[in-house]
């Protein structure tokens, strides 16, 4: 996609079938607010899925919110302790245009599963593609690493949109973030070894 000119209107077209996908099936939204655990069976089911976390994993959550627009997510990942670090799982809940729901599914679909590293090449990727005002990444090699995200490259001509797109790989870095930094253990604290003292006594 290094002319933009050219594939303006194949781009186009899949940014219109990826928005319309994730308008009609979000991947990785759960419903896990409080008030929609007891309404019915499959928003039981979902919270019960999102509260499991596996013993290899540490979770962490980050809420997101665009004031420009009023686009609102929760992010949470579990990420596994074992190196090379994984987002092993990653949900959502939220709301807001059809852009931040749309980029907050691509978005899961790229990183789940992936290396933290690899989340975070991707989020440095896609930050790339929304400074790159409409001209997209020259490096192929980079585009296909960025999968259906590359559709948002039309985003990227308006500041206004480009934080509804971004809400979604801000979220995820963050909360992949603090799921590291609940792994890392705490600094020890110098002991003084005392003995000697006691020995005085």
């Amino acid at each position: 996609m290094n002319d933009f000119d050219m594939d303006d209107e194949d781009l186009q077209q899949m940014y219109q079938e990826v928005i319309l996908d994730a308008s009609k099936d979000p991947h990785g939204r759960v419903r896990f607010a409080d008030d929609l655990t007891t309404e019915d069976s499959s928003a039981t089911l979902g919270t019960a899925t999102m509260a499991m976390t596996h013993d290899y994993c540490t979770a962490g959550e980050s809420h997101q919110f665009n004031p420009t627009c009023g686009d609102e997510a929760t992010i949470r990942v579990e990420v596994s302790r074992d190196v090379p670090r994984r987002i092993d799982k990653i949900i959502w809940d939220g709301q807001g245009c059809s852009i931040s729901q749309a980029s907050l599914s691509v978005m899961t679909d790229l990183v789940e599963g992936s290396t933290v590293d690899e989340a975070m090449r991707l989020e440095g990727l896609f930050h790339d593609l929304m400074n790159s005002r409409g001209a997209g990444l020259d490096d192929e090699a980079q585009n296909e690493a960025l999968g259906d995200a590359v559709v948002f490259q039309g985003v990227s001509r308006y500041p206004m949109r480009i934080k509804c797109a971004l809400l979604a790989w801000e979220g995820m870095k963050d909360s992949v973030a603090r799921a590291v930094a609940a792994q890392t253990p705490p600094a020890q604290e110098s002991v003084t070894d005392t003995t000697a003292d006691d020995s005085k006594d």
